[in-house]
């Protein structure tokens, strides 16, 4: 059975109307809304985000992660904690990360501040991972300068003969962070370029959700 052409999946979602009297009261809760028609679109890579974060001399920089779950507690994902991304946070833990979601014409923009997750989660997780990337989490040193790819090579190759016949653990240095938003905003395609924008703020415990011009 033949897929639902791309074109076709567009120009559905680019007439739905995006409205503050209809959305979620909940910003969690529209997107899962979001992120379910995502699914159901059967949209590639959809758990891809942009993170961006900041070093301590104030210059942002960003990259795509995967985001591993979700729900009222905020966005989850994994990495090294000595990497840029990881060293950047510990220092500064204000992100914005970005979901673009092409096929349906929909972007979300999340601000918030990330946090560890707790141990037991990461091993969790940590575990539930295949054994190569385990063990490329364990020898890598990521984010910095290496002096060419053979000794990596020969390292996981070492490691992984190691490990053979027991389960790596966790190094203390990968793990989780989740972040607890403060800001998103909903944007969706209009036609004319007059496209949608839902934001919503939380002040104090309370969402207040606002139109903002496209």
């Amino acid at each position: 059975m033949s897929k639902t052409p791309i074109s076709v999946i567009r120009d559905s979602y680019i007439n739905s109307i995006l409205d503050v009297e209809t959305v979620h009261k909940d910003p969690v809760l529209q997107f899962q809304i979001w992120y379910n028609d995502a699914m159901d679109s059967e949209i590639p890579d959809m758990e891809a985000m942009f993170l961006s974060t900041v070093s301590e001399n104030g210059f942002p920089s960003g990259r795509m992660v995967l985001m591993k779950g979700f729900d009222l507690n905020g966005f989850v994902f994994f990495t090294n904690y000595n990497s840029r991304k990881g060293s950047e946070i510990l220092l500064n833990p204000n992100v914005a990360i970005v979901f673009y979601w092409k096929e349906i014409n929909r972007q979300v923009r999340i601000t918030g501040k990330a946090v560890k997750v707790s141990a037991a989660e990461s091993d969790e997780y940590f575990l539930s991972r295949p054994l190569e990337s385990r063990i490329s989490a364990i020898i890598s040193r990521q984010s910095q300068v290496i002096p060419g790819r053979e000794a990596m090579e020969s390292k996981f190759d070492a490691m992984k003969l190691n490990l053979s016949q027991k389960e790596p653990e966790r190094p203390g240095n990968w793990g989780g962070f989740r972040i607890t938003p403060v800001t998103f905003e909903f944007w969706q395609s209009r036609p004319h370029r007059l496209h949608d924008r839902i934001q919503y703020r939380l002040a104090e415990d309370t969402w207040i959700i606002e139109r903002l011009s496209p």
